[in-house]
């Protein structure tokens, strides 16, 4: 047997269904974030990780959701904003030419309630665009951030088209790349869970990079 860190390969510690408090312990530590293994909050990150599984996310290739997750869990995420509506609409006006999207987002930042819309290819980039129209004037940063890659799994074991999707979404800015994930029965309501994580771990990111150049 050959460990994988002689021939190059870095050893991931997947997030799995099976997944006890030491791989939480070492995303933790991967993350920065302190946790002791005997603590409350440590049983309780493994059993909502255990629900969520259970309901169908899935973290392999989506570690920024999970990031965020223990984040929220150990009260250390901030909240940028809040969602108060959205709606999107697809059109098809002309039999030989694509539907149009047009998606409207209400969102709170900050006390102030802002209300866009856009155009899209799509109901998950009229989204994407509208979301980021939202916020790009409280959040510049988020100019930066490009969605390059988009995936859709109808879960295994649910029939017809009530069945439950998954959506992962990958980003990337000039620093990096990252994943996120969104489970639904509406593949609108999974793809907008994905997209709000990527966009939430952007300005995370970017916070914690900003506070460690003061």
């Amino acid at each position: 047997h050959i460990e994988p860190e002689k021939v190059g390969n870095i050893r991931r510690i997947l997030i799995s269904d099976q997944a006890g408090k030491s791989n939480v312990i070492h995303k933790a530590k991967k993350f920065g974030i302190e946790l002791d293994a005997k603590s409350p909050i440590a049983a309780s990150i493994v059993s909502e990780l255990k629900e969520l599984e259970n309901q169908g996310f899935q973290y392999e290739g989506a570690e920024a959701s999970f990031e965020l997750l223990m984040r929220r869990a150990i009260g250390a995420h901030s909240n940028y904003f809040t969602l108060k509506g959205f709606r999107a609409i697809n059109s098809k006006r002309q039999m030989d030419k694509p539907p149009e999207t047009e998606a409207t987002i209400r969102l709170e930042v900050g006390g102030q309630e802002v209300h866009t819309a856009s155009m899209g290819d799509g109901p998950v980039n009229a989204l994407d665009k509208a979301m980021r129209k939202a916020l790009v004037t409280f959040y510049p940063a988020l100019e930066d951030i490009e969605l390059i890659d988009y995936k859709v799994r109808v879960l295994s074991g649910q029939q017809g088209t009530g069945a439950k999707v998954r959506v992962l979404v990958e980003s990337k800015d000039q620093h990096e790349q990252w994943g996120t994930v969104g489970v639904s029965v509406n593949i609108i309501e999974a793809s907008w869970q994905a997209l709000v994580d990527s966009i939430s771990y952007k300005l995370m990111r970017d916070e914690q990079r900003l506070a460690k150049s003061a």
